[in-house]
């Protein structure tokens, strides 16, 4: 059922009678990539052909199949001129078979075999390219896990196209993980796939920085003779200083950092990449911001420890981003603010966090216990002095003690409301139809920084949280999670609420919410043709 087709140039064999298969443009891991006509729209297309790994069972195979078949449709969502587009998912003998726009040009592996390493300028062009196509898809829920330059197409007309949207997404099944393979190149992977914990957003980041550091250099940073060694150095050796980089140095070496929570923020990587692919050179700081975005993170148990009890450290007033201390690199916990998203642990079911500032009051209130702590300022006269003004054996006067001020007690008080807490339909649920909560923090006095974590009734849903209120700036702050899932079908039920364990020990009221997924099937042999959607 996994096997390869066996179609040579000229037999044209018709997939779902409708798309005629040409010639190959190219095999990997996952199957092989047809130049094929439409006959129903007259067109030429690419079509993927899905191969499951050799030796699954059947059983496996098939829900493997159900699963891309769903993810494509999900990758299909992702509007951006530099994502190939997913035009059709259709089915013939049982397999999915993925129908994707042909793009007419060269790889950017083909290229860099052919020409060598590229200049900076021209990197960064390609590296900013790549990375707004990343951020669109990860806006759509869409991860890649495969960005390497054999999956960079430089098309004839100028642009630069991330291609196989999705296909990689199946590593997350348990069919895959079974079987032991590596889905994708090693040399390409970020440490915390590498450790074997499900990767985020960051880990496409890291796997960009990888790209740079190619495309500059002419080698990945981390390959070896061995896949496993390969492996090992990506989790444990240090990052071999660029050469070659010149101003995209920093942006290389903040995509490159182990912890995905200290990588460089896309938005200022994007910003430094399309400044460097001007000709220009970007500041020198490269300290990282928000780690992103709304993709479902499902952090492993070993993820979902809480953090090392350091205190957290003071955040400029400018700064609306939350902090966590670092952790060492084998314990990779990936943090959420601006906008980012976790899994829930009950069967799928995702959600993702958007922060902002403001927000209302309500709630339990709860505040510090410890004692108010006093303090004095003592002055020790002198025993003799010369005074100018009063001669000889004069002596300074003996200062009174000066009490300190003694803040009031810290407050916090969270609050937690819910909208479309029920929903019933096609999944995965759509962003104005999804259930919607906002949990409202409100501090008694600034500054102040507010530990915390979402919590299901099944308990622990991510890792703890800061939240900063800067001096000046306002008591109350918010932060939104949007309820989401890929499963086909089914009932998910569970409540939310939120915890706070710093500056006070507290939990906002829970919310109950249900998603049920209602199963759509396609009609024919093939599925609709799909128009992609922002």
């Amino acid at each position: 059922m996994g096997a390869p087709v066996s179609v040579h140039p000229g037999s044209e064999r018709v997939i779902a009678g409708r798309y005629r298969l040409l010639s190959p443009l190219g095999e990997g891991g996952m199957g092989t990539v047809w130049r094929a006509r439409d006959e129903v729209l007259h067109r030429e297309v690419a079509v993927k052909e899905v191969r499951a790994p050799a030796g699954l069972p059947t059983a496996d195979v098939e829900r493997m199949y159900a699963r891309l078949e769903r993810e494509a449709w999900a990758a299909a969502r992702v509007a951006n001129r530099n994502v190939v587009t997913v035009y059709d998912v259709a089915t013939d003998e049982g397999r999915p078979w993925i129908v994707m726009e042909l793009v007419r040009g060269i790889s950017l592996a083909e290229l860099l075999d052919a020409e060598g390493p590229l200049a900076p300028q021209r990197a960064a062009h390609i590296g900013a390219e790549v990375l707004s196509a990343l951020r669109a898809a990860h806006e759509a829920g869409v991860l890649h896990r495969d960005v390497k330059p054999a999956n960079v197409l430089l098309s004839n007309d100028g642009r630069v196209v991330l291609t196989d949207f999705g296909i990689a997404m199946v590593e997350g099944s348990s069919a895959l993980t079974m079987t032991g393979e590596v889905v994708g190149s090693p040399e390409f992977l970020a440490p915390e796939r590498a450790l074997g914990r499900t990767p985020g957003p960051e880990s496409d980041l890291w796997s960009l920085g990888v790209l740079l550091y190619a495309a500059v250099e002419g080698h990945s940073p981390f390959r070896h003779d061995t896949p496993l060694s390969t492996l090992r150095a990506i989790v444990d050796d240090e990052l071999p200083p660029p050469r070659r980089a010149g101003p995209l140095t920093p942006v290389i070496e903040g995509l490159l950092r182990k912890d995905p929570a200290e990588r460089l923020s896309p938005e200022r990587a994007e910003q430094d990449l399309r400044l460097i692919g001007a000709g220009g050179t970007p500041r020198a700081d490269t300290a990282p911001t928000t780690p992103y975005t709304p993709y479902p993170y499902s952090p492993t148990v070993a993820d979902r420890q809480p953090p090392s009890p350091t205190p957290p450290q003071p955040v400029p007033a400018a700064t609306t981003t939350t902090t966590e201390p670092r952790h060492d690199r084998r314990t990779v916990t990936v943090l959420v603010a601006g906008v980012a998203a976790l899994a829930l642990a009950i069967g799928g079911l995702t959600y993702a966090l958007l922060n902002n500032n403001d927000g209302g009051n309500g709630g339990s209130t709860a505040q510090t216990t410890d004692p108010p702590a006093t303090g004095t300022t003592e002055t020790t006269p002198e025993e003799e002095t010369t005074d100018p003004g009063g001669g000889p054996g004069a002596t300074t006067p003996t200062p009174s003690e000066t009490p300190t001020s003694t803040p009031p007690p810290q407050t916090v008080t969270v609050s937690l409301s819910g909208e479309r807490t029920d929903y019933s339909g096609p999944c995965p649920p759509p962003g104005d139809q999804a259930p919607t909560f906002t949990a409202t923090f409100t501090v008694g006095r600034l500054p102040a920084q507010v530990d915390y974590r979402w919590v299901t009734r099944d308990g622990e849903v991510e890792s703890w949280k800061t939240l900063s209120f800067p001096e000046g700036g306002e008591r109350t702050r918010q932060d939104r999670v949007i309820v989401t899932t890929y499963e086909e079908s089914g009932t998910l039920e569970n409540e939310l609420r939120v915890e706070v364990r710093d500056p006070v020990h507290t939990t906002s009221n829970a919310v109950p919410f249900s998603v049920t997924c209602v199963t759509e099937t396609p009609t024919g042999g093939a599925s609709p043709s799909l128009s992609p959607t922002p």
